[in-house]
């Protein structure tokens, strides 16, 4: 390493935020990444550990020494060719990845890990700025049309793979703008779509064909969630047309809370509530916006999303912001001895909840209530752990003032019209079932049909997405070709 005696020297920067007042006026970012400078004392931490645990504990198995080292000495040019080896894009998890690289870090078994994720949001950053991400486009073309349905970084991912060994690709989405859950289900403070909007503009000089708007098969009758599809194309049209089939969907399905009164107006899926305002912070108008504006929010569920509806409701304006989790509070800090190197159990405070949120745990809702059809509360009973169960503590019940309510309890499985229309094997969670064997991976039972991403392996991080579809883009490849050059 550059530095060997690095992680001796200097101690772990994280990167800022611009202030809490400032923020909540806008959509915008407000992460303040590191400079050259900085992210260089940071990447001179990264130890000559022999064994680099964060290459396998990163989904994508970036190369993350050679990257340090190549940010250390200046090398920032190659240090962006080593990073996209791996990781289409970086942009996205930079951004949005909670980083399990870290916590596989051999210095976070008794110090604080290397940021490598904001050495990674630094090294992407600067590449777009000198103008060194550029399109790849295929010096030979092979003839072969592929179709890939579901827009967000899995079927990004494979696309972009696919077209650089010179298939023609063609990506359906549903949605009226390319990027999935990553365009409407990721808000803007987190991650700005222009980041989206820019790798489809190289993508399509690499010979991606983009159709929006488009949904294939049926649109989904009892959907709660907005679809925002003018057209249907059928699975036997793209089986005919195109000579593989990749679904790269994602997982749609949000679990539900039946509980008396959750027929009441108010209570809103996550997903009802978050893409409406990505789509109005694209300039596009919608009447009865679902907004939090002088309401007193409740949040079902502590992840992400639970976390996602807290950072925008205090934006709309809310009176007050209180999140659920059912399960206990984790302690604040993980034991290290027990589980390193892999992703930890411990108590996560994100910026959203920073912004002003207050956080129960351990507390499971019994029933909402309502006046002339409309939430007005809903009621709660604390909950332990007892045999592996979770169990009612008698006289624990509570009672919330609520306005609306969201839920944020994750996702069960994708939205099953897609899966049935091309009469596709699901397994016992409602995925597509296919292995990810190196022979044959990716693959349905359906002939030429491959499935990748959250519509295969359920809900899950964007690196593990860029992964499967890098992956099923090489499994399509050898299935067209024969072989493939592409990476694993």
């Amino acid at each position: 390493m550059g530095k060997v005696t690095g992680f001796m020297e200097f101690e772990r920067l994280e990167e800022g935020y611009k202030p809490v007042p400032e923020r909540l006026k806008h959509y915008k970012e407000f992460v303040v990444g590191l400079t050259a400078d900085q992210a260089k004392v940071q990447a001179a931490r990264c130890m000559d550990c022999g064994t680099p645990f964060c290459n396998s504990g990163c989904p994508v198995n970036n190369i993350i020494p050679d990257f340090n080292d190549l940010v250390f000495t200046g090398d920032w040019k190659n240090a962006i060719t080593v990073l996209h080896s791996t990781n289409n894009f970086p942009e996205f998890t930079g951004r949005i990845c909670p980083a399990p690289c870290e916590a596989a870090c051999t210095l976070n078994v008794n110090d604080a890990a290397v940021g490598i994720k904001s050495i990674e949001h630094a090294i992407i950053d600067r590449a777009w700025a000198e103008g060194w991400v550029v399109p790849q486009v295929p010096k030979h073309k092979t003839g072969k049309k592929v179709a890939v349905v579901g827009s967000g970084p899995a079927g990004m991912a494979a696309a972009q793979q696919l077209a650089r060994v010179g298939h023609d690709v063609t990506l359906f989405e549903k949605n009226d703008r390319v990027g999935g859950l990553l365009r409407y289900g990721i808000p803007d403070f987190k991650m700005e779509k222009s980041h989206i909007d820019r790798r489809v503009a190289q993508m399509q000089a690499e010979g991606v064909v983009f159709r929006t708007g488009v949904m294939v098969g049926e649109l989904p009758k009892d959907s709660k969630v907005t679809n925002w599809a003018k057209e249907t194309i059928s699975p036997e049209q793209l089986q005919q047309d195109f000579d593989a089939v990749l679904l790269t969907g994602g997982s749609e399905q949000s679990r539900d809370l039946p509980v008396p009164g959750r027929d009441l107006d108010g209570i809103h899926f996550a997903m009802e509530f978050l893409p409406q305002q990505n789509k109005v912070n694209a300039g596009d108008k919608l009447k009865g916006q679902l907004r939090a504006d002088g309401k007193h929010v409740i949040v079902i569920g502590g992840g992400d999303t639970g976390s996602d509806c807290v950072g925008t409701s205090n934006r709309h304006g809310a009176v007050s912001v209180t999140q659920f989790e059912v399960m206990p509070q984790p302690p604040e800090e993980e034991n290290k001895p027990l589980v390193w190197p892999y992703w930890p159990l411990k108590l996560r405070t994100s910026s959203s909840h920073e912004e002003g949120c207050t956080r129960e745990f351990a507390v499971s809702t019994k029933a909402f209530k309502g006046e002339k059809g409309k939430v007005t509360g809903l009621t709660t009973v604390h909950v332990e752990m007892k045999d592996g169960k979770l169990v009612e503590i008698a006289g624990t019940e509570k009672e919330y003032k609520a306005d609306l309510v969201l839920l944020a309890m994750g996702f069960v499985n994708p939205v099953p019209t897609v899966l049935d229309a091309f009469g596709v094997d699901k397994d016992g969670r409602g995925n597509a079932k296919a292995t990810t064997d190196f022979t044959g991976g990716y693959a349905t039972n359906v002939p030429k049909v491959f499935a990748a991403g959250d519509m295969r392996r359920g809900q899950s991080l964007v690196v593990w997405a860029i992964r499967e579809g890098r992956q099923a883009a090489r499994s399509v490849d050898e299935f067209l070709m024969g072989f493939s050059d592409l990476p694993r």
